[in-house]
């Protein structure tokens, strides 16, 4: 999460949420689908009926839970061995391997079939052997990040095929201005490829993180695309925000470990932790008290122990964000921490000094969290049901943190941060989330003055975010560009408002009532998650989500529901789509 200070804050009220029908679940943890390997062999022969040749063929990438008995099944596509980057297929089978769906993102289908195969060139072949090493890639994207920066972590380079992509207007658009361009009124379009390396690099300048992912082309060194990488928001203890809060710890030694044995397994720690950064800028050891009593409520006191109750304080935070996320994917969802395996993350605590912000790592698949300077102490709820959903992410689709995919990655942060918000504070651990408990602001708390980071209602209350799609949506930086999805999620579970006045208005909605109706934040966000993490591919913009999105919706609760309806109505409402009537 990036924190960007934003303006006014709103309180919204929460809308009675029904509780008559059992909510559908995700499965429970698994190791392995058996199936992946004879399911890739099973793609590869349909490939031949797509149009595609012997040179394409399909890479197995993940596998995870899905709904009611699933597996979800992602496989990246490859072009002679090397993957096409952004390029992908998710199948859903059920429990005897059979392929119930299939989403696909095809950016491979000029492949080995002329000119496109390399911009400007006039063969049907596409080299895939590269003129420049690996090392010389992680030289040129080390060069082009910053100077003088250190590697964290030791930096990778891939191979990949990059399509190259320009968004263009469809015949029924040709005439419309650009303000009056709807989400749907364009399409990608892939315009070539290039042979390139796809470089990681983790490094950090003095103590703040350096984290971005490079293409770098394999023919020529120049760097075609680049986005940063940081995604950024029972004993008992004193939380800074949510008073004496109960903790699941483990006793060992001469006192108390902050770990968590009843959720979450394996990981660095075996269960969910909290480290003790101690202002450095690694995780640290586990936190540990001589009494199962931690904290004392109150921010954090610059230069004072990170081990005493002050300092304590700090990871009393984190471990309720951290026990609250997995008790809601869990109890409500089926899903099992982060990758859905149940496998044990932890948030290192006190990082760095007075560091004003918080972010999710892929390498450790672990959050750093800072005391704040200009912000207090960023261990608020949906701080970390923010970064914690990062990691749902990473584990899931892998969305490219940039363009609209990059601000759809966010916006599932936000959504997840308010989720989490409204189940650790309304709820009673049950396998509802409930109507409210959430103030629909991303980082009020934290903020010293009060003035949230984001707000879902009208994201352009701070200025700078946008409150509908438009083609410059793309090149925002993805805390902006999530603005218009934000304010969707938040008209598909508390509806609209008729008055041009109100906040929750929107001038897209011309439909029959002009206000829409909201469907309650559980089954808003059990679409969401569905569509997040069993549909999307790493390259879903808006367009693509609104699809995935509806049908996530009449997957759930049937085609003409009113759930799919409000579905519609509320891509409509920011510009995704047409509106229709309720």
């Amino acid at each position: 999460m990036n924190f960007r200070p934003t303006l006014l804050a709103v309180a919204l009220a929460a809308v009675y949420l029904s509780a008559s029908a059992a909510p559908p679940l995700m499965n429970g943890p698994v190791t392995a689908a058996p199936n992946a390997a004879a399911l890739v062999t099973r793609l590869a022969a349909q490939a031949p009926g797509l149009g595609l040749d012997a040179d394409h063929h399909f890479l197995l990438a993940s596998q995870h839970p899905g709904l009611q008995g699933s597996m979800v099944v992602r496989v990246h596509h490859t072009y002679k061995g090397v993957r096409v980057f952004g390029s992908e297929s998710v199948i859903v089978t059920d429990g005897a391997g059979n392929i119930v769906r299939e989403s696909v993102s095809a950016r491979r289908v000029h492949l080995g079939r002329g000119s496109a195969n390399q911009l400007g060139a006039a063969t049907a072949e596409f080299n895939v052997k590269p003129a420049l090493t690996a090392a010389e890639a992680i030289a040129l994207a080390q060069r082009s990040v910053r100077a003088g920066a250190v590697a964290e972590t030791p930096p990778a380079a891939e191979l990949v095929i990059f399509p190259l992509v320009w968004s263009e207007r469809l015949p029924a658009a040709l005439a419309k201005s650009d303000h009056e361009l709807n989400a749907l009124d364009v399409t990608d379009v892939v315009a070539g490829y290039e042979l390139a390396w796809l470089v990681g690099t983790r490094l950090r300048a003095a103590a703040l993180p350096v984290y971005h992912d490079t293409i770098v082309s394999a023919r020529n060194g120049r760097i075609l695309a680049q986005w940063s990488m940081v995604q950024s928001v029972a004993g008992s203890g004193k939380s800074q925000y949510n008073g004496e809060v109960p903790l699941s710890t483990t006793e060992g030694g001469a006192g108390f470990r902050m770990i968590d044995p009843l959720r979450a397994r394996g990981g660095k720690f075996g269960a969910l932790a909290v480290t003790n950064a101690d202002h450095g800028t690694t995780a640290g050891e586990v936190f540990t008290s001589s009494a199962n009593a931690w904290g004392d409520g109150k921010q954090y006191v610059a230069g004072a122990s990170t081990t005493g109750a002050n300092g304590q304080t700090a990871a009393v935070n984190a471990m309720w964000g951290l026990a609250n996320t997995y008790d809601m994917l869990k109890n409500a969802l089926g899903w099992h921490a982060l990758d859905g395996q149940d496998t044990a993350t932890y948030i290192a605590a006190h990082v760095n000094t007075a560091y004003d912000n918080a972010y999710y790592s892929d390498t450790c698949k672990c959050m750093f969290i800072g005391d704040g300077s200009t912000f207090n102490s960023l261990g608020a709820l949906d701080v970390v049901g923010h970064e914690m959903g990062h990691g749902v992410t990473d584990a899931t689709s892998r969305l490219v943190y940039a363009g609209e995919s990059g601000g759809l990655n966010e916006s599932s942060s936000d959504i997840t941060g308010e989720v989490v918000e409204a189940y650790a504070r309304a709820g009673a651990g049950g396998a509802l989330i409930p109507a409210g408990g959430n103030d629909w602001m991303i980082g009020k708390e934290i903020s010293k003055s009060g003035t949230p980071l984001r707000y879902m209602i009208r994201p352009s209350k701070d200025g700078t975010s946008p409150d509908a799609w438009s083609s410059k949506l793309r090149r925002m930086d993805v805390h902006y560009s999530s603005g218009p999805n934000n304010r969707m999620f938040y008209f598909l579970a508390q509806g609209s408002d008729a008055d041009p006045a109100s906040d929750a208005h929107s001038s897209y909605l011309s439909g029959t009532p002009r206000a829409m109706s909201g469907i309650g934040l559980d089954k808003a966000y059990r679409i969401w998650f569905n569509a997040a993490t069993t549909r999307f591919t790493s390259s879903t913009d808006y367009k693509d989500a609104r699809a995935k999105v509806l049908a996530a919706a009449e997957e759930l609760y049937g085609k003409n529901s009113k759930e799919a309806v409000a579905v519609q109505r509320a891509y409509a409402a920011v510009n995704v789509g047409m509106d229709i009537n309720e």
